[in-house]
């Protein structure tokens, strides 16, 4: 039975969504989350949480199991072929998790589906959110099966096609990019790092390679055309063109593929009176360095916070946290810019790139500087 009430409600249970719930049930706040899904996801593109977001997560009370379900690398590189052009090292950053914890985004939501259960919250499952009035003193959100939650506030964490934002105002402009990416995890025979997410610049073009905790590898790559549904030839044709070539890596398995664009944009306001975006409601970027989901939970984090202190009656800490996270997102977005950007450049003058990096990423300064911006420090 839906509520007819609640202190916020959040509408989507990705892990941007559970993480303000449990944060506001952590403050002893009433919290209804909607999501339209039956169930959660069981495939997904984010697999990367980076160590600023683990010192964050831990307001939460999730870090610790986050890292023993995950695979703590310590290195990242980029390289083409068998080259390692810049490498990036985690394990000297000044944080207590100095490493990247590669773990499946379905995961990272059971961890925070269970605590949230722990602390006496639930999903609303399948339910869309369909209609949005404010009101002088909080907001309604009309559901598909026409119930309506009266609440003080609601958090718009319903992806980048988000309801609720368009319903409250709110714009999100910026670009669609002329890439499409292909995203397929694979089993091999052998032949990848298994110690490193590598970034493989090749003369195809870009490569993603990252292993995961149950031993078999995403590969993400910028294409032309990709498919809806990758194949194994599709898979092994992607690492021969692109991937390392003397250990020369056989594709034994699929396990899943997906294809998606790129898009760079982020909201104009994070806020409309009673409405607050987080997560890829509030911005999107390419995957180059696997932040998104990170800016997510720490938008989250930050909302929570905010929320309770709205809560208490002060809600200029909205606008705060509007302004800071904002800011945030157009810094990430930005580094995600340049990567994609360095990667795309014209096939022609790619030996040229591949060589300056090379060189300047010798630099010790260069290395530590790339580390601590992947790692949100």
């Amino acid at each position: 039975m839906t509520p007819q009430e609640a202190t916020v409600v959040v509408v989507g249970a990705g892990p941007v969504g559970l993480a303000v719930a449990v944060g506001l049930r952590l403050h002893g706040h009433d919290v209804v989350v909607v999501d339209k899904q039956a169930e959660g996801a069981n495939t997904s593109r984010a697999c990367v949480i980076h160590p600023r977001t683990l010192e964050v997560l831990e307001e939460l009370g999730v870090t610790k199991r986050l890292v023993e379900l995950g695979l703590q690398l310590q290195d990242f590189s980029i390289r083409a072929d068998d080259h390692q052009l810049v490498p990036v090292g985690f394990a000297d950053l000044p944080t207590a998790y100095p490493f990247v914890t590669m773990i499946p985004q379905p995961v990272t939501e059971q961890v925070l589906l269970e605590r949230l259960e722990e602390l006496g919250g639930s999903v609303l499952r399948p339910y869309a959110a369909t209609g949005l009035a404010q009101t002088a003193d909080g907001a309604e959100v009309t559901l598909d099966n026409a119930d309506v939650i009266k609440a003080q506030y609601v958090v718009a964490a319903d992806g980048m096609n988000s309801t609720i934002r368009e319903l409250a105002g709110l714009r999100m402009p910026g670009n669609t990019l002329q890439i499409s990416c292909s995203l397929v995890d694979v089993r091999v025979d052998g032949g990848l790092p298994a110690d490193e997410v590598a970034l493989y610049f090749a003369s195809a073009g870009l490569l993603v390679v990252a292993p995961l905790p149950d031993g078999s590898f995403r590969l993400v790559a910028e294409v032309p055309d990709a498919p809806e549904h990758p194949d194994l030839p599709y898979a092994q044709q992607l690492l021969a063109d692109r991937g390392p070539r003397k250990s020369d890596p056989k594709v034994t398995e699929v396990i899943w593929g997906s294809r998606f664009r790129i898009h760079e944009r982020v909201a104009d306001n994070y806020r409309a009176g009673r409405v607050l975006l987080a997560g890829d409601a509030a911005h999107t970027h390419s995957p180059a360095g696997g932040q998104g989901m990170n800016l997510g939970l720490r938008d989250a984090v930050t909302l929570a916070n905010a929320l309770s202190t709205a809560l208490g009656g002060d809600d200029t800490a909205l606008d705060e946290y509007a302004t800071t996270c904002r800011a945030e997102a157009v810094r990430v977005i930005a580094l995600a810019h340049r990567l994609t950007r360095l990667a795309n450049v014209p096939r022609a003058i790619r030996p040229v790139r591949n060589a300056v990096l090379g060189l300047i990423g010798r630099a010790n300064k260069t290395q530590h500087g790339l580390a601590m911006q992947l790692a949100g420090l």
